[in-house]
């Protein structure tokens, strides 16, 4: 049957390719090319590594649209509906722009029948975002890597400048273990004589030594630009500019190192995109993306903080802003976790910090989640001597965690995107709102 609707297209796509994960450009750029490869916009940023991807991307496009900019941005994966993944001028994707484009591909993708080329899930959601984005007249296009870099789909664009955010262990299945060799791979996105901006100070040094082999410009947080801390709020530099700006309105330390390398790629991408320092700062105020460290309140209940934070480092991210933003009362953690990530390394730098663990399964949404008893499993030793009460699903250990709770405490849903999207929709329908 000839998919129709948008949820058809998407189960057949889940369906048409074995492997859910299939690293590699020959395929997805072979299906591009026959679709006339059209130039997706003036200039085109990316942004890869390990954890910070969606809130630069947010910050870029913030930044961008305050300097009147039509912007597309691509990002996975998503929360409440696919259509999030496609934005063009702050709008997501509508079906039929999906649906048209998803025709193309298809048609492109069996044009010769001697020699049809398979595509999977993400490879098609990547070019149909492409397809939309040249049918756009955008200024600038701002692309998310999904998953490493040099293999991923959205490396077939030549990106005017491209940002890798942090280095660290996750995706080890596909990745490997070691930083250096996870640093080489996402160095991939760099291209020879074009702006390759390093948003961490500390990255190991591999990723700059291969961003220099292929001849890219590097630009590397803590050398060539700065940010540190003023009376009024912050300031980023380089030689010959200083920008003053207002903390994020996105929570959590590290958004000012994101929000950072977003102004440096668009510095350093002066000469071809105009964008102000007022406009930079309207745009550090002005970002916003769900579930990153993201507050709901209703009245008389306790506060509701919902992160996708679902490895090591950004675990650690998420402990340093418990510190630094204490509950009034208890911390209650709703947690459900994928059977792929190292779980000791993510509760370990939270398990201070945590009063009462309430923990679901994933294993019903996904067959990469863990079962509750699964996860307990391997949460056991950090966690000691607590007693993590199991559920069966993340709405369960909602209402179970907020039934407990006293208006005083704080529950916070974490560990992957299958925790944050139902934590999304439960607080919708108990009437919690986001906090400002």
């Amino acid at each position: 049957m000839t998919p129709r609707s948008l949820d058809e297209w998407l189960d057949y796509q889940q369906r048409v390719h074995a492997l859910g994960v299939d690293l590699g450009l020959a395929r997805v750029r072979e299906v591009w090319r026959r679709m006339g490869a059209p130039r997706i916009a003036p200039v085109v940023i990316t942004v890869g590594g390990t954890n910070g991807k969606g809130s630069t991307v947010a910050f870029l496009e913030a930044m961008l649209a305050a300097a009147g900019k039509r912007v597309g941005c691509y990002t996975s994966p998503h929360l409440l509906r696919y259509n999030e993944r496609v934005r063009v001028a702050g709008v997501d994707a509508g079906d039929a722009a999906l649906i048209a484009a998803f025709e193309r591909i298809e048609a492109a993708r069996l044009a010769q029948a001697d020699a049809p080329v398979t595509l999977t899930y993400f490879e098609f959601g990547t070019l149909a975002a492409l397809w939309i984005f040249a049918q756009s007249r955008l200024d600038a296009a701002v692309l998310e890597v999904g998953l490493g870099g040099r293999l991923d789909a959205v490396n077939i664009v030549d990106a005017d400048a491209a940002i890798v955010t942090t280095i660290a262990l996750d995706h080890e299945d596909w990745l490997g273990n070691e930083l250096d060799a996870i640093a080489r791979e996402k160095a991939g996105i760099f291209r020879a004589t074009r702006p390759a901006v390093v948003g961490d100070a500390d990255a190991p040094a591999a990723l700059a030594h291969s961003a220099g082999e292929t001849g890219a410009a590097v630009f590397q947080a803590g050398h060539d630009y700065r940010f540190e801390s003023t009376a009024q709020g912050w300031q980023w530099q380089t030689q010959g500019r200083e920008i003053a700006l207002s903390d994020p309105a996105l929570a959590a330390p590290v958004q000012r190192s994101n929000a950072a390398a977003a102004i440096a790629a668009l510095h350093v991408l002066r000469d071809r995109i105009a964008v102000d320092d007022t406009a930079l700062a309207a745009g550090v105020r002005n970002a916003r993306v769900a579930a990153r460290l993201q507050r709901f309140v209703r009245l008389g209940m306790a506060e509701l903080v919902i992160d996708v934070a679902h490895n090591p480092q950004a675990a650690e991210v998420l402990a340093r802003w418990l510190e630094q933003t204490p509950a009034r009362g208890r911390t209650l953690a709703v947690f459900g976790a994928l059977a792929d990530k190292d779980i000791a390394g993510i509760v370990a730098p939270l398990a201070a910090r945590i009063d009462r663990w309430f923990v679901a399964g994933l294993d019903a949404d996904t067959p990469r989640g863990l079962s509750a008893r699964d996860l307990i499993a391997r949460m056991d030793a950090a966690v000691a001597p607590q007693q993590p009460e199991a559920l069966t699903d993340i709405t369960a250990a909602l209402d179970a965690a907020v039934a407990e709770a006293r208006p005083q405490d704080r529950v916070l849903a974490f560990g992957s995107f299958h925790v944050a999207a139902p934590a999304l929709a439960w607080a919708a329908r108990n009437g919690f709102t986001a906090a400002t």
